[in-house]
């Protein structure tokens, strides 16, 4: 939670008990790599201080991550009496994840190292699509060699994707812009990576990244609107993103609401409301003439955006009552390719919208993890992944 301070993990002081010291040394390597993995770089004496253990028993500790390849010298700290102290780090390249957005027209793949730094990036054209395995594992390769390193270094795989997943199984119940996004995906990807995969929702998974380092951070729940081809839409309740019995909270888009307020009689089908064919008739209404895949980057600058946001506003604000009467989100995040081309803008006016129908309406803001949000959550949710490995990595050690 932002403003928290990370608490120290307190490492297990050695004592007379019979037949334990093997399991002493576990809790303390694993506390260790745990410290270090969120504060470090730091000194034997750090290590020592923050941990409550002796200087003899961090030095062993320090030393058995080192022969496991787990923890390395990443420098020096000067200025104190005597010679500079050597400075202890987790060696990023412990542990390699990978992360995908898999969409329609290209697939996006990231490689990052056990401290979440991106080593590689790439993205490709998803040709032969009706082989949705070796696509995948093809953009993987391509990552992994743009990285130097074997797909055999990955630990865990995350993609995101649009869509339904069995909540039970984590396989692809139901992908309209993916028709060959079907059960056997995620089995057949686990058997050729030889490693943990996951596929989960691209809007959760960028809910996630706002969750993490954007502008839901602290806060206690919140929902995420995603705008861009369509609408999308997660909620993330104390940290937590609800997925509903059968994996389809949050697919709000085939809700009717009260066409009113867009000039439209009767009711309207959200996702008609703001399909990507509709904003792509506003554009043009105001002299923009762009492909549907560009148009959200034209947005960002054209001196007629603020035209366009206007006229979309009511409709963004449709989304928002339903959401508000079973949920009832202290925050709701406008994301998505079409949202960040809104910004801040975009967010005030469906804020204002909003207010007009509803005596009390949420706090209406524009997401601030805008750099490939999909990517963003992947990360995050691999970076903990990754870090669970290296734990337990830490705790298996076996002297030699």
């Amino acid at each position: 939670m932002e403003g928290s301070a990370p608490v120290a993990p307190q490492l297990v002081q050695a004592r007379p008990k019979p037949g334990t010291p093997s399991l002493l040394r576990e809790l303390n390597d694993r506390a260790a790599l745990e410290l270090l993995l969120a504060e470090g770089p730091l000194t034997r004496a750090q290590l020592s201080e923050r941990t409550g253990v002796s200087k003899v028993t961090g030095s062993q500790v320090l030393a058995r991550l080192e022969e496991r390849g787990l923890v390395m010298i990443a420098g020096q700290q000067a200025g104190g009496r005597g010679p500079n102290a050597a400075l202890y780090a987790v060696v990023p390249t412990s542990a390699y994840v990978a992360g995908l957005y898999v969409e329609l027209d290209q697939v996006s793949t990231a490689v990052a190292d056990v401290t979440g730094r991106r080593v590689a990036e790439v993205t490709v054209d998803p040709n032969g699509a009706d082989d949705p395995v070796g696509m995948v594992v093809g953009a993987i390769s391509q990552a992994c060699a743009s990285a130097g390193i074997g797909l055999s270094r990955l630990s865990a795989v995350v993609i995101g994707s649009p869509g339904v997943l069995d909540p039970n199984t984590g396989a692809p119940r139901l992908a309209v812009n993916l028709p060959t996004w079907h059960e056997g995906v995620l089995d057949g990807l686990r058997d050729v990576l030889h490693t943990p995969v996951v596929i989960e929702n691209d809007v959760n998974l960028a809910a996630m990244a706002e969750r993490a380092d954007g502008a839901a951070a602290g806060q206690d729940d919140f929902a995420f609107v995603w705008l861009g081809g369509g609408l999308g839409f997660a909620v993330d309740l104390g940290g937590r993103i609800l997925d509903g019995a059968r994996g389809a909270a949050g697919e709000i888009g085939q809700l009717r609401v009260p066409g009113d307020s867009i000039g439209l009689t009767g009711s309207v089908v959200l996702d008609d409301a703001l399909d990507r064919s509709v904003l792509v008739a506003m554009a043009e209404r105001h002299g923009i003439q762009a492909a549907p895949a560009e148009l959200a980057d034209v947005l960002r600058h054209h001196p007629a955006r603020a035209q366009v946001f206007a006229e979309l506003a009511p409709r963004v604000a449709l989304a928002i009552p339903p959401a508000l009467a079973v949920l009832d989100p202290e925050l709701v995040v406008l994301g998505g390719p079409v949202g960040a081309a809104g910004g801040a803008l975009l967010a005030t006016l469906v804020q204002e919208c909003v207010a007009r129908e509803l005596d009390s309406a949420p706090t209406i803001v524009c997401a601030a993890a805008t750099d490939d949000p999909v990517l963003a959550g992947a990360r995050h949710l691999l970076t903990g992944t990754n870090r669970t490995r290296l734990l337990d990595a830490a705790a298996s050690y076996v002297p030699g």
